[in-house]
């Protein structure tokens, strides 16, 4: 086996542990964005129940005349989502990806927001069809019948669909909204 070759392996194997850390400090943020995001979708929730008498299942806007509609679910969560997006991008600017050379804050929140909007569109096809009572794979009403707040299915569909969308979100930002950037190497040209 040549020198080469061992260093070339060397540095696949650095890259890989280097990309797991960062997966994993990726992860830790995550988890505590997770955990703002839920904790707004509870407080929206409460907050529209107590003050307008809203139910997460209430029709928040029809789609075009259609048998379909946007519920509150849908909104409460697209709330949760710009808190937590803007909570995870100022933890992974800060911590996961601080030794890249960064963008101006708002120059690196837009690709990082937009990752999280291709994210939150899987996490609301997720929740729609956990809470729909008519999908394959809707959350049990008989074990999720909202009596209590560990019961509530609109909680538990709002953290799987989180959880769903989470490996995706972190491929798109290390590739997309956190890559290095792109170094030109222009030629100096001496005096004539």
């Amino acid at each position: 086996m040549s020198s080469e070759g061992t260093r070339g392996r060397s540095r696949a194997y650095a890259r890989l542990r280097g990309t797991a850390r960062q997966f994993l400090m990726f992860g830790i943020v995550g988890g505590s964005g997770t955990l703002v995001n839920l904790a707004v979708s509870v407080l929206a929730k409460k907050f529209a129940g107590w003050s307008a008498g809203i139910s997460e299942y209430d029709v928040f806007l029809n789609l075009l005349g259609t048998e379909y509609n946007i519920r509150w679910f849908n909104v409460f969560m697209a709330v949760a989502f710009l808190v937590a997006n803007t909570w995870n991008y100022q933890l992974n600017r800060s911590w996961t990806f601080r030794g890249y050379s960064q963008r101006s804050w708002w120059r690196g929140f837009f690709p990082f927001l937009f990752t999280g909007i291709g994210a939150f569109l899987v996490s609301q096809v997720v929740a729609t069809l956990l809470m729909n009572p008519s999908s394959p794979i809707a959350l049990s009403p008989e074990l999720f019948d909202d009596s209590t707040g560990l019961r509530t299915k609109f909680y538990w569909a709002t953290a799987i669909s989180i959880i769903v969308a989470m490996p995706v979100n972190f491929l798109v930002n290390k590739f997309w909204a956190f890559r290095k950037p792109k170094v030109r190497i222009v030629a100096a040209e001496g005096p004539e």
